[in-house]
């Protein structure tokens, strides 16, 4: 039998986009999404927007950035003084020649809107096209390069958190904690952190976005850990929860139902499986358990430049997994007034299968 052919290397975003861009029945597309030019254009400032078509690709940005966008936007015309107005100017021009320009209608802002129109006010056959999504189905699939800043980054944020673990007791305050995650992630290599670190002790625990705040730990409670650094512009998102003390047959109880939730979803993660398959084998479990209407949130969600990006794992989602995608599963109870559980690994689709990249383990949860 011969062996399976290796999979063909992603192309160059650029190229993988102009073949979008036809697809979608544009002559151009405006990207304004900062994440996105870097993603096309390997551009990293913080201001910027391209115009891309089949044969052109120019970068607008400001004095600020020029050197650096010549240096870092290879095969990029650099346009310095402009924005996307500028941009939808250019596409009209004899040398463009674009009729039908698409743009992003999530990442513009109304006065962007507005300039957009006056760029286009005497051309009368132009068209302005919202094409939602086209980058970002290309960076749910990671390449290799892209694959190796996020494990790094999830490297950073599991050292940090294995490292102040052991200042976790009563007494410890949820801010401090945050911050010694954060110090550490930075002394680590991070650029910053990848959110507002969620440190969330006992009736806090329950609120799935509890960030860090002047309470006091005390023993016999649930403490939620969810942290992220950034690293090369890359992320990573873990979340871990500990019990100060001996837990009860209760708290074992939820603890251990989130943690099966959470293998049966990370077992459903394969090719050509559903998201939302991924999301019910984690929700059923929590629902059978006696937990319905507890688990208010998505399964998951993909990580890359940003934390939160496609695919979104949840129960409305429509979306098929595909190796490449590195995305969260993190299944949680939060019981109001009492507290709450949740964990999340982050996992790569592979091609037969997954692998989980978090290394923090789960088991050793109670700190007697």
């Amino acid at each position: 039998m011969n062996p399976r052919a290796p999979a063909a290397p992603p192309r160059a975003p650029l190229d993988a986009l102009r073949d979008l861009i036809v697809t979608a029945g544009v002559d151009a597309l405006l990207v304004s999404r900062i994440e996105n030019v870097r993603y096309v254009s390997g551009f990293t400032g913080s201001s910027a927007a391209l115009l891309v078509t089949g044969t052109e690709a120019l970068l607008a940005t400001d004095s600020r950035y020029a050197e650096q966008a010549g240096a870092q936007a290879a095969g990029f015309d650099v346009q310095v003084e402009g924005g996307i107005p500028t941009l939808v100017a250019a596409a009209t021009a004899a040398r463009i020649g674009a009729r039908r320009v698409g743009f992003e209608p999530d990442a513009v802002s109304y006065e962007t809107w507005q300039g957009m129109g006056r760029a286009t006010r005497d051309t009368a056959d132009l068209v302005l096209v919202p094409c939602r999504g086209l980058i970002e189905r290309l960076r749910a699939i990671k390449s290799a390069s892209e694959m190796a800043l996020i494990e790094r980054a999830v490297r950073i944020a599991t050292q940090a958190y294995e490292e102040v673990l052991p200042l976790v007791k009563p007494g410890a305050v949820e801010r401090d904690l945050a911050l010694e995650i954060e110090i550490r992630m930075k002394q680590a290599g991070a650029q910053e952190v990848a959110f507002d670190l969620i440190v969330a002790s006992g009736p806090r625990s329950s609120l799935p976005h509890g960030r860090a705040s002047d309470r006091a730990v005390r023993a016999g409670e649930f403490i939620v850990f969810d942290i992220g650094a950034r690293f090369e512009g890359y992320h990573s998102d873990m979340t871990r929860t500990v019990f100060t003390g001996r837990p009860d047959p209760r708290a074992r109880a939820l603890y251990q139902t989130v943690l099966e939730a959470q293998r049966r979803a990370i077992e459903a993660i394969r090719p050509g499986a559903a998201a939302r398959e991924v999301d019910a084998a984690a929700r059923g479990f929590i629902d059978e358990a006696g937990h319905g209407g507890r688990f208010g949130h998505g399964t998951g969600h993909g990580v890359g430049l940003q934390v939160h990006e496609a695919p979104r794992v949840g129960p409305g989602s429509d979306e098929t997994l595909a190796p490449g995608m590195v995305l969260t599963v993190e299944p949680g109870i939060y019981l109001p007034g009492i507290g709450g559980v949740r964990i999340e690994d982050m996992v790569v689709v592979t091609q037969d299968g997954h692998r989980v990249m978090t290394t923090a383990p789960t088991d050793a949860w109670s700190l007697e």
